[in-house]
């Protein structure tokens, strides 16, 4: 186990290296892959890679997946900002002796809206055009010891808007260590590492006279050269713990991450479960403080509150949960989520 340490350590000092006040926002493309997943985590603020309970673990980190032993399934669902609609459904199964396999989806859509131009500002009559992303992924989670347990995704991401679509291939990484410090958990992932997305497609065609000369031929077929963006890359550190342990037939799970993306500054995360007789669940976060203590005046993300319903019958468990976000001047989300195991 001094060998897990040491990578911790070594994880930890180069995260500390990094910290210094740098935004890119903007920058990145498939940026629905940072909206969060699962109601239980969004209830808890975010704070959830050392918790990475469920199939949803999938997102926050593949790690978590490699505790699981019995066949479980996932779905979440939230009317998200601006009329998006944003779901996740995952599945996992144990595989072998120490491993478990996942499949997992995201989406995020919208209703078809209606093409407008220059000379129809109001909208082309019957003209409307569909936009939305989808990511695909699959894990594997297995444990290296009883207490320590690492996990893999990989998957593929689809952007379009009309007849323009991109699309990449990304991983992500995670590890999950169980300390022996009151069994305290500490979390880590990399999630979207991958390579570039550049929009092609039928509404980047144009015809082009490149020296409009007379006697060219003004209608040459071309294309619209669109650039290139990164991912949106994102390294999650994080703790928690269980404070009461059943006691009195409660728990109460304590968590906090740290955040560090490539188009943003870096931010904390911390959020709290109280479970009453393994039943029922009050949850409550924050998300987040931007450069650990100095609130960006443009962040709109904040308090979050949830509740849950957990019910077992012989080998079958059933889980309900709901999550609430303020988003300020954009208002709040609502999240629904509902877990079958069996």
């Amino acid at each position: 186990m001094l060998r897990y340490k040491k990578i911790y350590l070594m994880v930890l000092l180069m995260c500390g290296l990094s910290m210094g006040q740098v935004t890119k926002v903007g920058t990145t493309v498939a940026n629905f892959l940072l909206i969060e997943s699962g109601a239980r985590a969004v209830a808890m603020g975010g704070a959830y890679v050392a918790v990475a309970e469920g199939p949803v673990a999938m997102y926050w980190n593949p790690s978590g997946i490699a505790q699981i032993n019995k066949f479980s399934t996932s779905f979440s669902r939230s009317d998200w900002l601006l009329d998006l609609s944003y779901n996740f459904v995952g599945a996992v199964m144990p595989v072998g002796t120490n491993g478990t396999l996942g499949i997992n989806a995201l989406f995020l859509s919208m209703d078809d809206m209606q093409i407008t131009t220059e000379y129809f500002p109001e909208g082309v009559e019957n003209g409307y055009f569909s936009a939305g992303n989808y990511a695909v992924g699959v894990s594997y989670g297995f444990r290296l010891t009883d207490r320590f347990s690492m996990g893999f995704t990989g998957k593929l991401i689809y952007e379009y808007i009309s007849q323009s679509s991109a699309t990449a291939v990304a991983m992500d990484i995670g590890t999950l260590y169980v300390t022996e410090f009151d069994d305290l958990r500490i979390g880590m992932s990399i999630s979207n590492y991958g390579t570039k997305m550049q929009l092609s497609g039928g509404d980047l065609l144009i015809q082009h006279d490149r020296y409009d000369q007379e006697g060219n031929n003004p209608n040459i077929n071309a294309n619209l050269a669109t650039d290139s963006f990164d991912l949106p890359l994102i390294f999650r550190f994080g703790l928690s713990w269980d404070a009461l342990k059943g006691k009195h037939d409660s728990n109460l799970l304590l968590a906090v991450d740290a955040l560090v993306p490539n188009n943003n500054y870096q931010s904390l995360n911390a959020g709290m479960e109280y479970v009453l007789k393994k039943m029922f669940s009050l949850r409550a976060g924050y998300n987040t403080w931007y450069g650990f203590g100095q609130k960006d005046e443009n962040d709109q993300s904040g308090l979050s509150l949830g509740v849950g319903l957990k019910y077992s019958f012989d080998a079958t468990a059933v889980s309900i949960d709901y999550a609430y976000r303020d988003y300020g001047v954009l208002n709040d989300i609502q999240m629904f989520a509902i877990q079958l195991s069996f």
